[in-house]
């Protein structure tokens, strides 16, 4: 179960972070079927992770309150982005924020019970704060990826439409690449130092060459990806920048999808 738990997680993170990604481009300048159609893509991940969670837990026979209570919470978010899906449909501005802030809200707190389930060390500790840090600095990248490749492919369809909106995401795209480098280091030195001593020392010992796969194929990769899409942006050729961004979150999702490997291995949240 912890195998196939760790790697889920993608889904989950995946659907939070489109939900932020959603929020960088202006909302009065692009048409209410981009939010749709990319609000769609995100509640599917969010409704494919709430059912592998349910789907472990049957199948291993009986689980912890922790298990439930994150399940509920993920539910929770779950039901939220839909409300802010279906709000897409209608002119009720201040509901469709507030469902949208809510479902934003639930996400974090579903990330929090996420990595508590994971976490090295005591409640009060600094591992409390770098653990939902690092699962959101994912969440964020994936959805950074996949929303840049969305908007990218909605210039497909309003072909009038300002560079504008992908210069900002791709500007959000690579903020959130070095700050989760950051963040990753910043776990891997503050953990080495407190709780996760013994499993700081593990990794480096038996997972060297992971770890550095989990960076360099991953965030490293990407950022390598956003000076070819910048460039791309100066001429502007937008269907060459959207094609350079399904490259950029093929990486992005390599990079987590070997960072859940480490999780596995040592309960680190890199």
């Amino acid at each position: 179960m912890e195998f196939s738990d760790c790697f889920l997680l993608v889904f989950g993170q995946l659907a939070v972070g489109g939900l932020f990604g959603l929020a960088v481009p202006p909302f009065q300048v692009l048409e209410r079927g981009f939010y749709k159609s990319s609000a769609g893509v995100f509640l599917f991940c969010a409704a494919l992770f709430v059912a592998g969670k349910v789907a472990l837990v049957l199948r291993a026979g009986g689980t912890t309150g922790g298990r439930v209570a994150e399940i509920g919470l993920w539910t929770a978010f779950t039901v939220a982005a839909a409300v802010y899906l279906a709000s897409l449909w209608g002119d009720a501005g201040r509901r469709r924020a507030r469902a949208y802030t809510t479902a934003l809200a639930l996400g974090l707190i579903a990330l929090t019970a996420s990595a508590s389930l994971h976490r090295l060390g005591p409640l009060l500790s600094l591992a409390t704060i770098l653990y939902p840090l690092a699962f959101l600095m994912a969440a964020l990248a994936l959805g950074a990826a996949a929303s840049g490749m969305l908007l990218g492919h909605w210039y497909l369809i309003d072909l009038g439409l300002s560079i504008v909106p992908l210069q900002r995401m791709f500007r959000y795209f690579v903020g959130v690449l070095v700050a989760q480098l950051a963040v990753l280091a910043l776990t891997v030195l503050a953990l080495g130092l407190g709780p996760g001593a013994a499993a700081v020392h593990s990794l480096w010992q038996d997972h060297a060459a992971l770890l550095t796969a989990r960076i360099v194929l991953g965030p490293c990769a990407a950022l390598g990806l956003s000076y070819l899409i910048h460039r791309t942006l100066q001429i502007p050729q937008t269907m060459a920048a959207t094609g350079l961004f399904y490259i950029a979150i093929l990486a992005v999702m390599v990079g987590e999808l070997l960072g859940r490997l480490i999780l596995l291995r040592t309960s680190l949240p890199l």
